[in-house]
């Protein structure tokens, strides 16, 4: 995506070191969660492992890489942007922010229902919600200020955008298989989820696009998603990844074909000459 990058520094960014610091910085928590299966047997309340505490890693490496590239001001730049929610010029973007999840998880509850799938019947007690919420929103807040703050741009100008949220979903759902192991969860159970989670990240770059390069928009899509997850039956244990996945994969493929696989930001039926690729906040 040539020509859009954000304030004319992310080319100078290592997305490679990015990717390897996340790692290095995990191997901690990977190894609290193998201490605690072992000192604390059983499941945890929300079937979250200690090695979930690992969400930090991503905003901890952009701002080591972009304290060592572009100084203080440059980490004051970016921590700003996990509330830039006036880079979202366009309110409708609001309605996919906080409803597409939750729209995702009826649906799938749905499509397991007709298929047979036992399933008891869903709760929302308020309060999980609100505290689930506040929760979820700084993990995704740790995570999307690295993914897409700080890694995004860089890919999107040496790919196109597409080509940019595969590998970057990629790398987002191999950095979460060791979690996935030490939740008990079976090499099926993941690798459909690491692919659902490949077209999840498709859906995040396209919405970050349209609205301004908004990291805050990311932000709330992400901890929308990680709170309805909770609030399926058993907090999130019957959740299936392969009905996911293809759920995911269809709405992926729609937003690519609508929205062009270079931006993900101009509409394919848009008024001639309008671009509905949301402006870029300087």
């Amino acid at each position: 995506m040539k020509g859009h990058r954000l304030n004319g520094r992310s080319q100078n960014r290592s997305v490679a070191a990015f990717f390897l610091l996340v790692i290095l910085l995990s191997i901690p928590f990977w190894f609290m969660g193998a201490v605690a299966e072992q000192l604390l047997p059983g499941e945890m309340p929300t079937n979250l492992p200690i090695s979930s505490l690992m969400a930090c890693s991503p905003i901890i490496a952009a701002v080591i890489l972009v304290r060592r590239q572009e100084g203080a001001q440059g980490v004051r730049t970016l921590l700003r942007r996990a509330f830039d929610y006036k880079r979202i010029r366009g309110r409708i973007w609001y309605v996919a922010i906080l409803f597409f999840w939750p729209a995702m998880m009826v649906l799938e509850y749905g499509l397991m229902k007709l298929m047979g799938v036992p399933l008891p019947e869903p709760q929302i007690p308020v309060l999980t919600v609100l505290i689930s919420f506040v929760v979820f929103f700084f993990a995704a807040l740790g995570e999307e200020v690295g993914w897409q703050g700080y890694a995004i741009d860089p890919l999107q100008e040496r790919w196109n955008a597409l080509t940019a949220s595969i590998l970057l979903g990629i790398v987002w759902a191999v950095w979460h298989i060791v979690p996935f192991v030490q939740m008990g969860r079976t090499p099926a159970w993941i690798a459909w989820q690491c692919m659902g989670m490949a077209a999840t990240r498709i859906l995040i770059v396209w919405l970050y696009n349209n609205t301004g390069k908004s990291v805050f928009a990311t932000v709330l899509l992400h901890a929308m998603n990680n709170v309805t997850t909770t609030l399926l039956p058993s907090y999130g244990w019957h959740y299936d990844p392969f009905v996911a996945f293809i759920i995911l994969a269809v709405a992926a493929a729609i937003v690519t074909f609508l929205w062009g696989p270079r931006t993900l930001a101009r509409f394919r039926y848009a008024r001639q000459g309008v671009d509905v690729q949301a402006s870029v906040a300087n």
